[in-house]
């Protein structure tokens, strides 16, 4: 039975530690009997035995952290973890019965980790769902809380030897700052074995013929091999850890021609030195090593970058706030905001975090929401106004109503959104990884076909040719580069309030042909508000008022929004209503006492009103008007006359769009006439109105079947169906959660230009994941055929393929750099 990762001899097969002489534990893994150091790794293994995981041990690469080490005293007493009021900063409810956690795993060594915990906590009794991000060792864990408990969950993660937190920015931190360490010691020893084994063989490369004797060189060689063996056997171990799982998974990763030159290359020069004859390439071995170890530095740091700012969103939030425990009394108490509920007042002062989602009562300020919108200016901030939880009040103290605490905050549904995108993994990637597994094959069938030929031809050559032909080639720029230049675009692209929710959508954004567009609520602020009011029948203003609000109550649509404001009657206090029904894009019906009464567009309250459309709803649609009609089976009641202000850069965005070859179109369920003046001040040829929401849906369909990439922009219920359609779906972020769910990208400044900035840079995100797949290409089609033919020595392959490693990472992370916005 063979392991990626055999245990040493008189080594305890589960964690690899030396077993003590007076220790005889064991465990019987697939039939065969395994040695245990103790009795904590003999439990761990045994459950992994009888949870039917055995497959654990043979997709691991690398070995767990030891059992003794990975039981602290906190997790002893998990049924703390069971108190509600323990639960309220990390676990959410998502049903009745049903509970999601956000924990943080420790102990994770490997993708095998990921796997075994996996598959083992999905097996508990009452586990829905469990799903684990290995860049972020974060774990999402669903239960039905009748059927199991979280400790018990805690419980079956730390039974087979890891440990698992409610999750906590800080830890992830730490687990990051552990990777970076042990990445940095493995550079350093490849860096300073390089430079002491380029000391000894430069004087070996400039003597000429006779000025070194025997002796001398023989002890450059043993002085070499004594520096490259820690190199080798430590800095490059995870390059021969991959490729044996590459190998017992029967797939070829870029790991395995590495692991192949660099051990090729170090057996022959180790044989070479103990023979006293023959070249060595101790210099090429470290050099190689070192440089390809400082690609994969960085793509780590880019990576971990990206990761980070999803970390900072956890960490925007204060530990501690300041309640008014008997307002409108100011006399204060600091408390945890775990501890704080929707209701209740805070008080929060200048440049301090505000701590959850609230409403302004008392006091006049501005925040800072850059961390959350993209945005440096700060937003005005006065009584009745929104205020969101990890934004920072600027100038004066604010006392604020709490609307939305821990999990259910805005700043909490962005950072579940983001973590969403970066556990897809996008198309691109998928195709780059399949042809770099390609690649390799034919890389390696070259290589072996080349020792062949140059054994026939000067066997004295062959093995250097061999090794030149497998190190020289760079498959790291389809495997590697292309999910750095994503991550480090998704990165950028948050910062200018651009938040990428799913895998595909930079790939998406970038190919976009033709931008539909929403109106109320996108290309406006979707502030509607009642200019007039137009009486139709024998009711009062206030009654039909009353009446609509009544029939809107449950409606999350601007105009039932701006409906409402008309009364200020409690809901209680409307009239009661039965039967209502929504039809979406349409409007609202119900029974008032026994007549069936409806309001929405006119042509849907026509349906159930006696005569025809009254001439004052019709001459205001012609004159480019909204109008929401109200009516009964006795007869029209009212008409209400709406306005909406367009948004100050929607002119400069089209423009822009315009000028960068993308057409753009207006979908909306307004009024013809009022679609059709907007686009016309918009420049926009097709812009249809009244429109339901299988209307949108036809009509985006026609336009993908001419093989249009089509990229949907909109923020209300209204648009759900048509982003889904959409090949990238574009939400405003103060739309609705049910269109922010559904959307693959979330504007969530607001700010329109943020789109064309956001487009621009997946553009050239794009460009350079192509520049990097071009130029792997070349360097390949250029330098494999030299190596072949002998005219590459295997320190030159090292350096060139190191060099060309370093250069599409160092492309990718030009992303960074910062650029103009559209539109202020």
């Amino acid at each position: 039975m063979s392991h990626s990762v055999p245990p040493q001899e008189h080594a305890c097969y589960h964690c690899g530690l030396p077993i003590p002489s007076d220790v005889h534990l064991g465990v019987t893994v697939a039939g065969v009997e395994r040695s245990m150091c103790c009795t904590g790794c003999q439990a761990v293994a045994q459950s992994i035995v009888d949870g039917g995981l055995v497959d654990y041990y043979q997709r691991r690469d690398a070995m767990p952290e030891p059992v003794r080490e990975a039981m602290p005293d906190e997790l002893r007493d998990l049924g703390l973890f069971d108190h509600p009021d323990f639960q309220q900063g990390f676990v959410k409810p998502v049903g009745e019965h049903e509970r999601e956690a956000s924990l943080i795993l420790e102990g994770i060594t490997c993708a095998a980790c990921i796997w075994l915990n996996e598959q083992h906590v999905a097996r508990q009794p009452g586990v829905m769902a469990v799903e684990i991000n290995y860049a972020t060792r974060r774990a999402r864990v669903r239960w039905d809380e009748r059927r199991i408990k979280l400790s018990n969950i805690l419980a079956a993660i730390q039974a087979i030897g890891y440990r698992a937190y409610p999750y906590d920015a800080a830890r992830s931190e730490q687990i990051s700052q552990k990777e970076r360490r042990a990445a940095l010691w493995r550079l350093f020893v490849a860096g300073f074995g390089m430079m002491q084994v380029m000391m000894y063989a430069v004087p070996v490369y400039m003597a000429g013929e006779g000025e070194m004797t025997a002796d001398i060189e023989a002890m450059m060689r043993w002085a070499s091999l004594i520096l490259t063996l820690p190199v080798v056997l430590y800095s490059a171990a995870p390059f021969f850890r991959n490729a044996l799982r590459d190998i017992r998974l029967r797939r070829l990763g870029m790991d395995v021609p590495v692991a192949l030159g660099v051990g090729a290359a170090s057996v022959a020069s180790c044989w070479a030195t103990f023979a006293g004859h023959g070249e060595v390439y101790f210099d090429s071995v470290t050099m190689f090593v070192f440089f390809l170890l400082c690609g994969r530095y960085l793509e780590m740091l880019a990576r971990q970058r990206a990761i980070r700012g999803v970390e900072e969103l956890g960490k925007a939030l204060p530990a501690f706030a300041e309640r008014l425990t008997a307002f409108p009394s100011l006399e204060g108490e600091r408390v945890p905001v775990s501890q704080i509920v929707s209701g209740e007042v805070l008080r929060v002062r200048p440049g301090e975090t505000i701590p959850v989602d609230g409403v302004v009562i008392e006091g006049t300020s501005e925040a800072n929401e850059a961390l959350l919108t993209g945005e440096s200016r700060p937003v005005p901030k006065g009584p009745g106004v929104d205020v969101t939880g990890g934004s920072v009040n600027v100038s004066s103290p604010l006392l604020i109503r709490v609307t939305q605490t821990g999990e259910h905050t805005r700043l909490a549904a962005i950072r579940q959104l983001m973590e969403r995108a970066s556990a897809e993994k996008p198309q691109v990637v998928q195709q780059a990884d399949k042809v770099a597994a390609y690649f390799v094959v034919a890389l390696l069938v070259l290589a072996f076909a080349t020792a062949v030929g140059w054994w026939w031809f000067d066997p004295d050559r062959a093995l250097w040719v061999f090794v030149s032909v497998l190190v020289v080639s760079c498959p790291c720029a389809l495997s590697l580069a292309t999910p750095v230049a994503l991550t480090v675009a998704t990165d950028a692209l948050a910062r200018v309030g651009v938040l990428v929710t799913r895998g595909h959508a930079i790939e998406a954004l970038a190919k976009t042909e033709q931008m539909v567009f929403d109106k109320t609520g996108t290309l406006t602020y979707g502030d509607m508000r009642v200019e007039a009011t137009c009486l139709l029948g024998s009711r009062s203003t206030r009654d039909v008022q009353r009446l609509a609000a009544a029939l809107e109550q449950g409606s999350e649509h601007a105009i039932a929004h701006s409906l409402r404001k008309l009364v200020t009657d409690a809901p209680d206090q409307l009239p009661v209503l039965s039967d209502v029904t929504v039809v979406t894009g349409q409007g609202v019906g119900g029974r008032l006492d026994s007549e069936r009464v409806r309001i929405g567009r006119p042509e849907f309250v026509a349906e159930i009103c006696p005569g025809t459309l009254p001439a004052e709803l019709t001459s205001a649609q012609a004159s480019g008007k909204t109008v929401i009609a109200l009516g009964g089976e006795s007869g029209w009641l009212a008409g209400f006359f709406l306005s909406d202000v367009l948004r100050e850069d929607a002119h400069d965005v089209f423009d822009a769009l315009h000028g960068d070859g993308v057409t753009t179109a207006i979908f909306s369920g307004d009024t013809q006439g009022v679609v059709s003046e907007l686009g016309k001040a918009l420049g926009v040829t097709e812009a249809v109105g009244e429109l339901t929401p299988e209307g949108k849906h036809v009509r985006l369909s026609a336009l993908q079947a001419h093989g249009k990439v089509v990229a949907m922009v909109g923020d209300g219920v209204n648009d759900a169906p048509v982003l889904a359609q959409a090949q990238v779906s574009i939400a405003m972020g103060g739309g609705t959660d049910l269109a922010r769910n559904q959307a693959d990208i979330v504007l969530l400044s607001g700010r329109l230009g943020s789109l064309v900035d956001g487009m621009r840079l997946s553009r050239r995100a794009l460009r350079i994941i192509h520049q990097n797949l071009w130029w792997s290409f070349a360097y390949n089609f250029t330098a494999v055929p030299l190596a072949m033919s002998g005219f590459v020595t295997p320190w030159m392959a090292g350096l060139g393929m190191s060099a060309s490693s370093l250069l599409v990472v160092l492309n990718a992370l030009r992303l960074q750099r910062k650029h103009g916005k559209v539109a202020a």
